[in-house]
């Protein structure tokens, strides 16, 4: 999403962005999960947003798709770049065992919790898990606990989104 401006204003830090009106992917899935290569597609877009973001040093740590929004003519644009950190940026490094993510969207390594671990292939495993969840209906995994669902992340492979949605591609 467009950042328009960044500044602080009487002690208040502030920044203005573009408003995308349409929601999120979230709120579009089941038009999606429809029609795979329209899924596809909208994936293809937001991964080139990310890899701009990659280019510049940038991983966003939390694709999901509550951080995709859709405008009124069906353009994804990728939000909520709270979570994310620069690359080389190794003061800001997570501490070892913390774990910073959605639970369902996050990398193996992302849930393993080890300091200096993420890549731009985090983010390439979050990409992966909404086209995912677009294709099966649900994301890779999603258990009842947190804990149950990064266990299943470190251990398991998620089933073919076929066997979940016969006929998906």
């Amino acid at each position: 999403v467009p950042l328009y401006e960044v500044g602080e204003r009487e002690g208040q830090h502030f920044y203005s962005m573009k408003y995308i009106e349409g929601g999120n992917l979230a709120s579009h899935l089941d038009y999606l999960m429809k029609d795979p290569a329209a899924s596809a597609r909208l994936i293809e877009t937001v991964a080139r947003a990310v890899h701009f973001a990659h280019t510049r040093g940038v991983l966003h740590r939390d694709l999901k798709p509550c951080n995709i929004l859709i405008d009124l003519e069906g353009r994804p644009y990728v939000g909520d770049f709270g979570l994310a950190k620069r690359v080389e940026d190794e003061t800001c490094l997570t501490r070892s065992g913390e774990i910073l993510g959605t639970p369902s969207y996050i990398s193996p390594e992302g849930a393993a919790g080890k300091k200096g671990t993420i890549t731009t292939a985090s983010d390439v495993y979050g990409l992966g898990a909404v086209l995912y969840e677009l294709l099966a209906g649900r994301p890779p995994f999603r258990e009842e606990t947190t804990f149950e669902t990064i266990r299943k992340v470190l251990a398991e492979e998620p089933p073919r989104p076929s066997s979940i949605r016969p006929g998906v591609p």
